[in-house]
């Protein structure tokens, strides 16, 4: 049975557990860490049925097959090299991260020479699986426009540097339009979907995106548009928030345990 660790025990890490202490996943959760230990030792104290044991990253590393980094975009790196150094398989939560192109090349490069595996679980969104097809032929443009409530933008760099006064707005408003490059940059936990899709696809320099900060909004709404020689499809996902972050769609932490559960399968289904 294999082997996981959790790197990260903010909202993400915390539904995984949950799932590992639920039975969902048939695998074993051995480890978690955190930046703050006594979070990682809390968590593991909240679970019932797995009896995971808290410690620093490189421990957790050696002592697993598989480490799930959902800490935050400055975490990847420390967190997947050395994963990947060391033969372990690598879940990454914070894509963004990977819109670093000399970062994504090395963890490809790694995972390439040492035989490892790393998974980007869909997030947010839906409609990667025919975004992949369609990306075996040209692909002419990927849009996405994502709508959230200014509560769960606050802080976000993008918005701290152009002193943007979240609060006082009365209606939806448009704050980012440009690049994936530049939104994962900007909004660092906000938009990891938008790597996503810059990753399946045309990569993070032409992938459009669109940030809309709404005040009637109660969830957080992704919309993409997606054209190429197959033709066109547009899907629409209104996620609920995190009930412990709302920078965070539920969604999220779903598709991190929908792939876990995958990984230890033998019946893999869809694209």
């Amino acid at each position: 049975m294999i082997k996981v660790g959790i790197v990260g025990c903010g909202a993400i890490g915390g539904e995984i557990c949950k799932a590992f202490d639920r039975g969902i996943i048939n695998a074993t959760l051995t480890a978690l860490s955190d930046r703050n230990l006594g979070s990682a030792q809390e968590l593991a104290n909240s679970l019932e049925n797995v009896k995971p044991k808290a410690m620093s990253t490189p421990e957790l590393i050696d002592v697993v097959d598989l480490v799930v980094e959902c800490a935050s975009q400055s975490a990847v790196r420390e967190v997947a090299i050395p994963a990947l150094k060391k033969g372990k398989d690598v879940m990454i939560m914070s894509i963004g991260a990977l819109a670093d192109e000399g970062l994504l090349r090395q963890i490809r490069d790694l995972a390439r020479k040492n035989d490892c595996r790393v998974y980007l679980p869909s997030g947010a969104i839906v409609g990667l699986d025919g975004l992949k097809s369609a990306s075996i032929t040209k692909i002419k443009s990927v849009t996405l426009t994502t709508r959230k409530s200014p509560a769960s933008l606050k802080g976000a760099p993008y918005i701290v540097q152009h002193n943007i006064n979240l609060d006082a707005l009365k209606k939806a408003t448009i704050l980012f339009e440009g690049s994936a490059e530049d939104a994962v940059k900007g909004f660092p936990a906000n938009v990891n979907v938008a790597a996503t899709l810059s990753l399946a696809s045309i990569g993070a320099k032409r992938t459009k995106v669109r940030i809309i900060a709404d005040p009637t909004l109660k969830r957080n709404v992704h919309e993409i548009l997606v054209e190429g020689d197959f033709g066109r499809f547009e899907t629409r996902v209104e996620n609920v928030p995190s009930p412990s972050n709302p920078k965070t769609s539920y969604l999220a932490a779903l598709s991190a345990i929908a792939t876990l559960k995958k990984i230890a399968e033998p019946i893999q289904i869809g694209t």
